[in-house]
C-alpha cells in the first residue's frame, strides 16, 4: 500500500523560506507522478505542482510560479517542494499526492494522499 509523509511545515517570516519533502513507501516512487495541493482555512483545495515519474516534467499553478521549485529523488523515494518569497497567502496546509500521471492528479484526482504539513506565513 502506497503511503505519503510531508513534513517540512513550519511558521516562517514573509519572504522566507521553507523546503517540505514527501516521503514515499510502499512502492517504487517512479510509478507515480507527485503532486503538492494546498488547502488555505475557507477556500478549496488548490493545485499548485506537479512533477512526473521521471521527474523531466513539472507544472505550476500561477501563483507561485518563480517561487516555488519541485523536485523529486527517485533513489530516496522522496519528493520536496522549495517554497521561497513566501507570502502571508501561502499560508495552508500542504498536502503531497500520487497519482498515474500529472494530467491524471489533475484531470481525474489523485489516489493517494498524505496528511498534511500546515505552512504559516506570518510576521
Amino acid at each position: 500500500q502506497l503511503q505519503l509523509v510531508e513534513s517540512g511545515g513550519g511558521l516562517v517570516q514573509p519572504g522566507g523560506s521553507l523546503r517540505l519533502s514527501c516521503a514515499v513507501s510502499g512502492v517504487t516512487l517512479n510509478f507515480y507522478a507527485i503532486g503538492w495541493l494546498r488547502q488555505a482555512p475557507g477556500k478549496e483545495r488548490e493545485d499548485i505542482s506537479c512533477i512526473s515519474r521521471s521527474g523531466d516534467d513539472t507544472n505550476y499553478t500561477d501563483s507561485v510560479k518563480g517561487r516555488f521549485t519541485i523536485s523529486r529523488d527517485n533513489a530516496k523515494n522522496t519528493v520536496y517542494l522549495q517554497m521561497n518569497s513566501l507570502k502571508p497567502e501561502d499560508t495552508a496546509i500542504y498536502y503531497c499526492a500520487a497519482a498515474p500521471s500529472c494530467r491524471h492528479g489533475l484531470v481525474i484526482g489523485y489516489a493517494y494522499w498524505g496528511q498534511g504539513t500546515q505552512v504559516t506565513v506570518s510576521s
